[in-house]
Protein backbone atom coordinates (compact mmCIF):
# COMPACT_ATOMS: atom_id res chain seq x y z
CA UNK A 1 0.00 0.00 0.00
CA UNK A 2 3.08 2.21 0.45
CA UNK A 3 4.42 2.06 -2.59
CA UNK A 4 1.00 2.76 -4.28
CA UNK A 5 0.40 5.87 -2.52
CA UNK A 6 3.44 6.88 -3.08
CA UNK A 7 3.29 6.03 -6.33
CA UNK A 8 -0.24 7.22 -7.16
CA UNK A 9 0.45 10.48 -4.94
CA UNK A 10 3.53 11.72 -7.48
CA UNK A 11 1.78 10.77 -10.69
CA UNK A 12 0.02 13.20 -12.68
CA UNK A 13 -1.45 10.76 -15.06
CA UNK A 14 -3.07 7.08 -14.34
CA UNK A 15 -5.70 5.21 -15.72
CA UNK A 16 -9.26 3.65 -14.34
CA UNK A 17 -9.95 0.13 -15.45
CA UNK A 18 -13.27 -2.14 -14.67
CA UNK A 19 -15.33 -4.63 -16.17
CA UNK A 20 -19.16 -3.98 -16.94
CA UNK A 21 -21.88 -6.11 -18.98
CA UNK A 22 -20.83 -4.37 -22.35
CA UNK A 23 -17.03 -5.89 -21.81
CA UNK A 24 -14.07 -4.18 -20.31
CA UNK A 25 -13.86 -0.30 -19.92
CA UNK A 26 -11.08 2.43 -18.98
CA UNK A 27 -10.32 6.04 -19.08
CA UNK A 28 -7.29 7.99 -18.25
CA UNK A 29 -7.31 9.68 -15.19
CA UNK A 30 -5.64 12.01 -12.70
CA UNK A 31 -4.47 10.62 -9.15
CA UNK A 32 -5.75 12.05 -6.51
CA UNK A 33 -5.18 10.93 -2.26
CA UNK A 34 -7.12 11.63 0.30
CA UNK A 35 -6.91 8.86 2.57
CA UNK A 36 -6.66 6.70 0.09
CA UNK A 37 -6.43 6.54 -3.77
CA UNK A 38 -8.96 8.04 -5.49
CA UNK A 39 -10.21 10.12 -8.71
CA UNK A 40 -12.72 12.43 -9.65
CA UNK A 41 -14.14 11.91 -12.70
CA UNK A 42 -16.05 14.99 -14.43
CA UNK A 43 -19.94 14.37 -15.16
CA UNK A 44 -19.12 14.43 -18.49
CA UNK A 45 -18.14 10.58 -17.97
CA UNK A 46 -21.80 10.17 -16.93
CA UNK A 47 -21.95 7.01 -18.85
CA UNK A 48 -19.26 5.23 -17.81
CA UNK A 49 -19.86 6.35 -14.31
CA UNK A 50 -23.07 4.71 -14.38
CA UNK A 51 -21.56 1.61 -15.55
CA UNK A 52 -18.78 1.37 -12.68
CA UNK A 53 -19.25 -1.82 -10.65
CA UNK A 54 -17.97 -2.53 -6.86
CA UNK A 55 -14.39 -3.14 -7.87
CA UNK A 56 -11.88 -1.85 -10.23
CA UNK A 57 -8.27 -1.56 -10.88
CA UNK A 58 -5.71 1.78 -10.42
CA UNK A 59 -3.29 1.57 -12.61
CA UNK A 60 -0.23 4.21 -12.51
CA UNK A 61 3.34 5.05 -13.72
CA UNK A 62 6.22 5.41 -11.40
CA UNK A 63 6.93 8.66 -10.62
CA UNK A 64 10.58 7.82 -10.58
CA UNK A 65 9.74 8.42 -14.13
CA UNK A 66 9.07 6.65 -17.76
CA UNK A 67 12.21 4.21 -17.36
CA UNK A 68 10.30 3.49 -13.88
CA UNK A 69 7.83 0.34 -13.84
CA UNK A 70 4.22 0.63 -12.98
CA UNK A 71 1.82 -0.26 -10.43
CA UNK A 72 -1.70 -1.53 -10.68
CA UNK A 73 -4.18 -2.22 -7.88
CA UNK A 74 -7.12 -3.86 -7.63
CA UNK A 75 -9.97 -3.77 -4.64
CA UNK A 76 -12.95 -2.40 -3.80
CA UNK A 77 -14.48 0.94 -4.52
CA UNK A 78 -16.60 3.47 -3.82
CA UNK A 79 -18.48 6.02 -6.19
CA UNK A 80 -20.18 9.10 -4.42
CA UNK A 81 -21.89 11.33 -7.31
CA UNK A 82 -20.50 15.48 -6.32
CA UNK A 83 -22.74 17.14 -8.56
CA UNK A 84 -22.09 20.98 -6.95
CA UNK A 85 -18.12 20.17 -6.22
CA UNK A 86 -18.75 20.44 -2.36
CA UNK A 87 -15.99 17.26 -1.46
CA UNK A 88 -13.87 17.90 -4.98
CA UNK A 89 -13.86 21.58 -3.74
CA UNK A 90 -11.33 21.03 -0.98
CA UNK A 91 -7.84 19.27 -1.16
CA UNK A 92 -8.87 17.40 -4.21
CA UNK A 93 -9.40 20.11 -6.28
CA UNK A 94 -5.83 21.55 -5.28
CA UNK A 95 -4.10 19.00 -6.05
CA UNK A 96 -5.55 18.58 -9.62
CA UNK A 97 -4.88 21.88 -10.37
CA UNK A 98 -1.44 21.02 -9.60
CA UNK A 99 -1.35 18.20 -12.03
CA UNK A 100 -3.68 18.75 -14.29
CA UNK A 101 -3.56 21.77 -16.72
CA UNK A 102 -6.53 22.00 -18.42
CA UNK A 103 -8.24 22.04 -14.29
CA UNK A 104 -5.53 24.90 -13.43
CA UNK A 105 -7.48 27.22 -16.67
CA UNK A 106 -10.85 26.44 -15.33
CA UNK A 107 -10.71 25.79 -12.09
CA UNK A 108 -7.47 27.58 -10.45
CA UNK A 109 -9.29 30.39 -8.74
CA UNK A 110 -12.20 30.96 -6.43
CA UNK A 111 -13.77 32.91 -9.61
CA UNK A 112 -12.65 30.54 -12.22
CA UNK A 113 -14.86 28.15 -10.20
CA UNK A 114 -17.34 29.95 -10.23
CA UNK A 115 -17.48 30.47 -13.58
CA UNK A 116 -16.44 26.95 -14.32
CA UNK A 117 -18.97 25.27 -11.93
CA UNK A 118 -19.83 22.87 -14.22
CA UNK A 119 -15.94 21.24 -14.19
CA UNK A 120 -16.05 21.31 -10.21
CA UNK A 121 -19.14 18.89 -10.29
CA UNK A 122 -17.71 15.40 -10.10
CA UNK A 123 -17.98 11.59 -9.39
CA UNK A 124 -15.57 10.38 -6.62
CA UNK A 125 -14.16 7.08 -7.11
CA UNK A 126 -12.07 5.99 -4.14
CA UNK A 127 -10.13 2.86 -3.72
CA UNK A 128 -11.59 1.34 -0.50
CA UNK A 129 -10.14 -1.74 -0.01
CA UNK A 130 -6.63 -3.07 -1.65
CA UNK A 131 -6.64 -6.53 -2.44
CA UNK A 132 -3.84 -7.12 -4.98
CA UNK A 133 -0.95 -4.70 -5.96
CA UNK A 134 1.23 -5.85 -9.05
CA UNK A 135 4.10 -4.09 -10.73
CA UNK A 136 3.78 -3.99 -14.54
CA UNK A 137 6.30 -3.34 -16.67
CA UNK A 138 7.53 0.88 -18.10
CA UNK A 139 5.18 2.30 -21.12
CA UNK A 140 8.02 4.25 -22.89
CA UNK A 141 6.57 4.10 -26.38
CA UNK A 142 3.67 5.52 -28.03
CA UNK A 143 2.85 1.98 -29.36
CA UNK A 144 2.59 0.93 -25.47
CA UNK A 145 -0.78 0.55 -23.87
CA UNK A 146 -2.97 -1.23 -21.12
CA UNK A 147 -4.92 -4.52 -21.89
CA UNK A 148 -8.00 -4.47 -19.61
CA UNK A 149 -9.77 -8.13 -19.46
CA UNK A 150 -11.40 -10.70 -16.96
CA UNK A 151 -9.47 -13.10 -15.35
CA UNK A 152 -10.41 -15.35 -12.64
CA UNK A 153 -13.96 -13.45 -12.39
CA UNK A 154 -11.75 -9.69 -11.55
CA UNK A 155 -10.29 -7.30 -14.13
CA UNK A 156 -7.13 -8.12 -14.84
CA UNK A 157 -4.83 -5.37 -16.61
CA UNK A 158 -1.42 -5.94 -18.64
CA UNK A 159 0.91 -3.96 -20.31
CA UNK A 160 0.94 -4.86 -24.27
CA UNK A 161 2.54 -3.47 -27.36
CA UNK A 162 2.34 -4.26 -31.50
CA UNK A 163 4.05 -3.20 -34.25
CA UNK A 164 1.05 -2.06 -35.97
CA UNK A 165 -2.24 -0.88 -34.12
CA UNK A 166 -3.94 -0.21 -37.78
CA UNK A 167 -6.20 -3.34 -38.06
CA UNK A 168 -9.74 -2.51 -37.98
CA UNK A 169 -13.02 -4.02 -37.05
CA UNK A 170 -12.76 -7.74 -37.75
CA UNK A 171 -8.94 -8.12 -38.15
CA UNK A 172 -6.58 -9.36 -36.41
CA UNK A 173 -3.72 -7.85 -34.14
CA UNK A 174 -0.73 -9.64 -32.32
CA UNK A 175 0.09 -8.43 -28.75
CA UNK A 176 3.05 -8.63 -27.14
CA UNK A 177 3.24 -8.46 -23.24
CA UNK A 178 5.91 -6.21 -22.50
CA UNK A 179 7.14 -8.75 -19.68
CA UNK A 180 7.87 -11.47 -22.06
CA UNK A 181 4.67 -13.67 -20.62
CA UNK A 182 2.45 -15.10 -22.05
CA UNK A 183 -1.43 -13.20 -22.32
CA UNK A 184 -3.20 -16.84 -23.17
CA UNK A 185 -6.26 -15.43 -24.41
CA UNK A 186 -9.30 -17.92 -24.11
CA UNK A 187 -11.58 -15.89 -26.42
CA UNK A 188 -12.41 -13.38 -23.50
CA UNK A 189 -13.68 -9.41 -24.69
CA UNK A 190 -10.34 -7.62 -24.26
CA UNK A 191 -10.15 -3.58 -24.47
CA UNK A 192 -6.62 -2.04 -25.16
CA UNK A 193 -5.93 1.59 -24.33
CA UNK A 194 -3.38 4.08 -24.66
CA UNK A 195 -3.06 7.61 -24.07
CA UNK A 196 -0.80 10.61 -25.00
CA UNK A 197 -0.45 14.60 -23.98
CA UNK A 198 1.21 17.47 -25.88
CA UNK A 199 3.99 18.93 -24.46
CA UNK A 200 1.64 21.48 -22.44
CA UNK A 201 -0.83 18.50 -21.25
CA UNK A 202 -3.59 20.42 -22.14
CA UNK A 203 -4.20 17.99 -24.95
CA UNK A 204 -4.83 14.68 -24.03
CA UNK A 205 -5.60 12.23 -26.69
CA UNK A 206 -6.55 8.34 -25.82
CA UNK A 207 -6.80 5.91 -28.38
CA UNK A 208 -8.63 2.31 -28.31
CA UNK A 209 -8.98 -1.49 -29.70
CA UNK A 210 -12.11 -3.67 -28.35
CA UNK A 211 -12.43 -7.26 -29.63
CA UNK A 212 -11.87 -10.86 -27.78
CA UNK A 213 -8.57 -12.14 -26.83
CA UNK A 214 -7.15 -15.38 -27.90
CA UNK A 215 -3.99 -16.65 -26.93
CA UNK A 216 -1.96 -13.53 -28.38
CA UNK A 217 -4.12 -12.24 -31.27
CA UNK A 218 -7.10 -10.05 -30.54
CA UNK A 219 -9.64 -10.19 -33.21
CA UNK A 220 -10.57 -6.23 -33.10
CA UNK A 221 -14.37 -5.73 -33.35
CA UNK A 222 -14.13 -1.79 -32.25
CA UNK A 223 -11.17 0.79 -33.25
CA UNK A 224 -10.35 4.43 -32.35
CA UNK A 225 -7.43 6.70 -32.92
CA UNK A 226 -4.24 5.65 -32.73
CA UNK A 227 -0.74 5.97 -30.92
CA UNK A 228 0.49 9.41 -31.51
CA UNK A 229 3.94 9.79 -29.92
CA UNK A 230 3.57 13.69 -29.83
CA UNK A 231 0.39 15.62 -29.76
CA UNK A 232 0.55 18.92 -30.98
CA UNK A 233 -0.67 21.58 -28.32
CA UNK A 234 -4.72 22.83 -29.44
CA UNK A 235 -4.19 26.60 -31.58
CA UNK A 236 -6.56 29.29 -30.41
CA UNK A 237 -9.76 28.10 -32.02
CA UNK A 238 -9.16 24.36 -31.41
CA UNK A 239 -9.13 25.61 -27.84
CA UNK A 240 -11.73 27.36 -27.31
CA UNK A 241 -14.39 24.54 -29.33
CA UNK A 242 -12.53 22.37 -27.49
CA UNK A 243 -13.74 24.03 -23.87
CA UNK A 244 -17.30 24.71 -25.29
CA UNK A 245 -17.75 20.54 -25.96
CA UNK A 246 -16.14 19.78 -22.84
CA UNK A 247 -18.33 22.27 -21.21
CA UNK A 248 -21.67 21.22 -22.88
CA UNK A 249 -21.13 17.43 -21.78
CA UNK A 250 -20.82 18.30 -18.40
CA UNK A 251 -23.38 20.45 -18.16
CA UNK A 252 -25.29 17.23 -19.48
CA UNK A 253 -24.46 14.99 -16.84
CA UNK A 254 -24.78 17.55 -14.42
CA UNK A 255 -28.32 18.10 -15.28
CA UNK A 256 -29.39 14.59 -15.47
CA UNK A 257 -27.59 13.47 -12.42
CA UNK A 258 -30.26 16.18 -11.00
CA UNK A 259 -33.02 15.03 -12.19
CA UNK A 260 -32.24 11.33 -10.82
CA UNK A 261 -31.90 13.58 -6.88
CA UNK A 262 -35.23 15.42 -7.57
CA UNK A 263 -36.95 12.30 -8.10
Amino acid sequence: MNDLATAWRGSSTGELCWLTADGPAAVPVVPLFVDQPCVALPLAHLPEIDSLPGRAAFCVSSPTGPEGPSLVATGTISVTLDPRGTEFGGDLVEQEVLKHPPSRLRVGSLMARKENWWWMARALVRLTRIDDVRELPARTRAEDAVLVRERDSDVRVDVVTAKDWSAGPGQDVELWPRDGGDLAGRGERALVMGHHASPDLERWERWVRDGTLSGQSLRVTGADGGPDPDPRPYRLLERLRNHREVERACRAGVAAVERRLRC
